[in-house]
């Protein structure tokens, strides 16, 4: 069945192209991505954005509008009017007889995607256009999906949806890589109570905290947002701004938190692989050749859990020189992560048991004192995709943690509350959604996968 947008009485060509049979009358819009003239004829391919695949129409002198046919060019927006034919040439099932052709917008000449090659570093310069090109209309097509199947994986799940603020007075990680919020001039720190909201304000680095406590109301929580953390890392894995996925889980432990981790990836490869057609092979052609077969291996293998001291022995033993000393109380490094998946596995792996000092307050102290219950996913291509663990629930071990990281208990107060009234074992996860999209596409730098990427010194559009 053909969709006409009642607004504006046109055709997808997404539809068009898949259609089952001839259309006697249909309107497009689009852009022409390029223009083939004969002397008695002309074609434009027309794409909308709505796929990947271009509408071929055939126009002539019998064509109102076509007198002008030399403005049609690269880049011009255009409404073309006429009847779905079947299409004599090999390689499309269907072309417009073009009855009337309009110009909507002209292009010229300094157009910068022009019919040729572009590298991704010139198209991060263009990050307003770049869209228009085909892999990465195929990225954000891609994007726009993935966000709808988490939010279909977590409500199918009876998962609450919770908006975390975004301006927050806490940290979540306790690093201090925050961005500021302020109202003031000058120095900022000369008199905080006189600032908008009468103390220190930053950008979230995660909903997580807040999170616990509609999770210990509300049972199973899920965010989905924007966070941001001030770090200087000029990196293909870093952005100063993306957006984090975090499921809270109450009456839940690390295991139950490592299986709901397990079965969110195993469920968007799936769903990668079943609803992406066209923009899936051109990640397949372009971008990365072996990434049907990854996923489908991400799929069908089951996933291996080991403790964090055992994935350091695996490591020293490997007999690998790593850029990236292995040592006990170092996270692992990409490189780390990458062999034991791709190498010594073979399959995605869940690390387990950190130490203690390597993981941030909330995380909940292990009965050897030493280690705590944080779990990281570990896929192929990648590397760590999601990051959690089981939250402390028990508020003597909490405040001691506290201390233990130089934290204020007297500013996360209301923390502090959920256990004291009624606590419950919870665990959770976060889920970098740009990072999931990259091993989802295989595309391999974060700033390809962000519509528009901030990182340091980059933030032009």
């Amino acid at each position: 069945m053909i969709k006409i947008n009642i607004i504006c009485m046109r055709t997808l060509i997404k539809y068009l192209v898949n259609s089952n049979s001839p259309i006697e009358s249909v309107v497009v819009n689009g852009w022409v991505r390029t223009r083939r003239d004969s002397k008695a004829f002309s074609f434009l391919e027309v794409n909308d954005g709505s796929c990947l695949t271009n509408l071929q129409v055939m126009a002539d002198a019998n064509t109102v509008g076509y007198k002008d046919i030399s403005r049609f060019t690269t880049g011009a927006s255009v409404e073309v009017s006429g009847s779905l034919v079947e299409s004599p040439a090999k390689g499309q099932k269907w072309e417009l007889r073009a009855t009337e052709i309009k110009l909507i917008g002209m292009a010229d000449s300094s157009y910068p995607l022009q019919k040729k090659g572009h590298s991704l570093e010139f198209l991060r310069t263009i990050a307003h256009l770049r869209v228009r090109s085909n892999l990465f209309g195929a990225v954000f097509r891609t994007r726009s999906r993935i966000a709808y199947a988490v939010h279909k994986f977590f409500q199918d799940r009876d998962f609450i949806y919770v908006h975390t603020p975004i301006i927050t007075a806490s940290d979540c990680e306790g690093a201090g890589e925050m961005f500021r919020v302020t109202t003031l001039k000058g120095n900022i720190d000369e008199n905080p109570q006189a600032d908008f909201f009468g103390k220190p304000t930053y950008l979230t680095v995660s909903g997580q905290l807040e999170g616990e406590t509609f999770a210990c109301a509300l049972s199973n929580i899920y965010t989905f947002g924007p966070t941001f953390r001030a770090e200087n890392s000029n990196t293909t894995r870093h952005a100063a701004e993306f957006w984090m996925i975090e499921p809270e889980i109450a009456f839940c432990d690390i295991t139950g938190d490592m299986n709901l981790a397990e079965e969110f990836i195993k469920e968007m490869a799936q769903y990668m692989l079943q609803n992406n057609g066209d923009d899936l092979q051109i990640f397949e052609k372009f971008v990365d050749k072996q990434l049907r077969d990854r996923l489908k291996f991400v799929i069908e293998r089951p996933f291996v859990r080991i403790q964090y001291a055992e994935a350091l022995e695996i490591l020293k033993n490997s007999g690998k020189n790593f850029e990236f000393p292995v040592e006990y109380g170092a996270n692992l490094q990409a490189e780390h992560e990458r062999y034991l998946t791709e190498e010594h596995f073979k399959s995605p792996v869940t690390v387990y048991n950190y130490p203690r000092e390597i993981k941030p307050f909330y995380m909940r102290l292990n009965d050897d004192g030493k280690t705590v219950a944080a779990m990281d996913l570990l896929v192929p291509g990648i590397g760590e995709v999601i990051g959690g663990s089981q939250r402390e629930e028990r508020l003597d071990n909490l405040l001691e943690n506290m201390k233990y990281h130089k934290l204020s208990p007297e500013n996360y107060w209301w923390y502090m509350d959920l256990r004291r009234y009624g606590s419950v074992p919870h665990a959770g996860f976060g889920v970098g959604f740009e990072r999931l999209l990259m091993f989802l596409t295989g595309v391999s730098n974060i700033r390809d996968v962000i519509p528009y990427p901030r990182t340091p010194g980059n933030a032009d559009f």
